[in-house]
């Protein structure tokens, strides 16, 4: 393999308005169904996502030519028969473009499946969870591949997970939990097909999308490829497979590290550092929730004030955390959203990863040259962990806020006062990273700030304290927040952080496992204030399938059993 110098050279912030990803004429068209939709049956039971995932019959500007004939009222409300009979005749339905998609590595019960969990009953809802990957694979239909200007959906090469309900399509981030699961459930070719798909994105539009839809196209989401190769490696030892990930790899680091993500904050001791934060390349209602989004900025007079704030609503989903507090500057005025003047310790926790994985990855091809650059690149981000985000006193890592005016020219100068000192999981993620966690001293220190923190409950560890009606707010508690901390106090030499660990991983399970006896089914977040009940809040009711909480289950099992006489109901 032969590449170029892999690490971009330093960039300045961002000047002017920031980009902007144009959208397909479909999608315009689709934005305009859907605000038809919401004028024509209201707000009850409304999802502005359904009439963005719909794909055409016949050509568009024929569907375009029907739509402006239906027979309108003066506010642009078309009667429920007419505009269900337009929609029968000129769509398919949402979620059609996907089809079902045997997955070849799937058994019912794998050799070697999950050896600690002795529970009978524990083993039996395990084979049931692993089972939900042969419900849940899917593959682009053959109208998608033959006809992709009639589709949202994208046309991926390969099979992929969906994480179920409104989410026909493959998301980024979730990715990573759906495939730590499918590598317990020892189903390695799905794995490989997931990280292909997102590889196909990253080559065709320069990043790998939120989502397989062409509306996701204007931004990312938490950037865990590397992760993913790594583990996928770790489990098969597939040499073959590193060497054509590490291409894409670097790709997406440049990515990462260009003009948009990266600033640069000085130091008290004069250094500078160079971190990132999430910005997307957006400045209107995002598609899939345009109608909302609207109403959302109306109270803005100002245009550019409008954009800046569709900008700010984009960059937040980009983030994973859509919506929470943690992103505001007035926690009770959503519209206070400054997401691009924050650097979020779990986003430059998950670049740093990046680091650590491509280094590893290129050694292990002979890449040397590379190696050591991205471990120099490493030791520099985890300099500034020290220096930008820890807070001794607090014993957690904190979100560093960014001047007014963060697209600018040339460093900022670090404030202790522009650090968000209030609690949040994401402050205890860098747990995760060995970097941290195989310091015994900083563990027992940060493991003691999480058990004075607010965040441990009865279910799980809350997203936050501040209970907002958001979903990434208490007190809802999401899996990948769970297994990254679990993840990295179970990895420490320390007893007590190992202990703490332990715990999590149970209430966590034992909640999963009677939600799923209660409902039939698994959820995508779980209110951690009550054993066996699923979370609530955000912009969409919540759903069911779930990719991310069968996959931390999974490996939750795996890395902590079940004893045969453990009982598993809610105490």
């Amino acid at each position: 393999m032969a590449f170029t110098n892999p690490l971009s050279p330093p960039s300045s912030c961002t000047k002017g308005p920031g980009p902007v990803i144009p959208v397909t004429p479909l999608l315009s068209f689709l934005v305009r169904v859907q605000e038809t939709a919401l004028q024509t049956y209201g707000k009850l039971n409304f999802d502005p996502k359904h009439y963005v995932d719909l794909s055409l019959k016949s050509n568009l500007s024929t569907t375009v030519e029907a739509f402006d004939k239906l027979p309108k009222t003066e506010n642009g409300s078309v009667s429920v028969k007419d505009f269900e009979g337009f929609i029968g005749k000129y769509f398919n339905d949402a979620g059609d473009d996907v089809v079902y998609a045997e997955p070849v590595d799937f058994v019912p019960e794998p050799h070697g499946f999950l050896p600690k969990v002795e529970n009978p009953e524990v083993r039996g809802w395990a084979l049931e969870v692993h089972a939900l990957w042969k419900n849940f694979s899917r593959k682009v239909s053959s109208s998608v591949l033959h006809h992709p200007e009639l589709h949202t959906l994208l046309p991926l090469p390969r099979p992929v997970i969906i994480p179920g309900s409104r989410f026909t399509e493959v998301y980024y981030w979730d990715s990573y939990w759906v495939i730590r699961g499918l590598l317990a459930s020892k189903m390695y070719e799905t794995a490989k097909a997931i990280v292909t798909n997102l590889i196909f994105m990253l080559d065709t539009y320069g990043h790998v999308l939120n989502g397989a839809r062409a509306y996701y196209t204007n931004r990312s989401q938490p950037p865990l490829l590397s992760a993913m190769v790594y583990e996928i490696y770790d489990r098969t030892g597939d040499v073959e497979f590193v060497k054509k990930s590490l291409p894409p790899l670097i790709k997406e680091y440049r990515y990462w590290n260009s003009d948009i993500h990266e600033l640069i904050i000085r130091d008290a001791e004069q250094c500078n550092h160079f971190l990132n934060r999430y910005y997307a390349m957006w400045n209107k209602p995002r598609p899939e929730s345009s109608t909302i989004d609207e109403e959302l900025a109306s109270k803005f007079l100002n245009d550019s004030e409008k954009q800046q704030f569709y900008r700010e609503l984009a960059s937040t989903a980009e983030s994973g955390w859509d919506f929470s507090t943690r992103w505001m500057r007035n926690s009770s005025d959503f519209t206070t959203l400054s997401t691009t003047t924050i650097l979020p310790v779990d986003l430059n926790i998950f670049i740093l990863r990046m680091e650590l994985d491509i280094a590893f990855l290129a050694k292990t091809v002979g890449e040397n040259a590379i190696t050591e650059d991205f471990l120099r690149a490493s030791q520099k981000r985890e300099k500034a962990f020290s220096s930008i985000f820890w807070n001794e006193n607090m014993g957690q890592w904190l979100d560093y806020w960014l001047n007014n005016g963060a697209d600018c020219e040339g460093p900022q100068t670090w404030k202790a006062e522009n650090q968000n000192q209030k609690v949040f999981a994401s402050n205890f993620v860098p747990l995760w990273i060995d970097l941290f966690n195989s310091d015994i001293h900083l563990v027992e220190k940060v493991t003691k700030s999480l058990k004075n923190s607010g965040l441990l409950c009865a279910a799980g560890i809350a997203t936050s304290l501040t209970n907002s009606g958001q979903q990434w707010d208490f007190p809802n508690g999401w899996a990948p927040l769970q297994h990254m901390i679990v993840e990295g106090l179970s990895k420490s030499a320390s007893m007590e952080a190992r202990t703490v660990a332990k715990d999590i991983a149970e209430r966590w399970i034992k909640t999963n496992y009677v939600a799923y006896k209660k409902t039939g089914a698994m959820h995508e977040k779980y209110d951690v204030e009550k054993c066996g009940e699923f979370g609530g809040g955000g912009e969409y009711t919540p759903q069911t399938g779930f990719g991310w909480s069968n996959g931390v289950v999974l490996a939750f099992l795996e890395e902590f059993g079940w004893p045969k006489d453990k009982k598993i109901d809610c105490d």
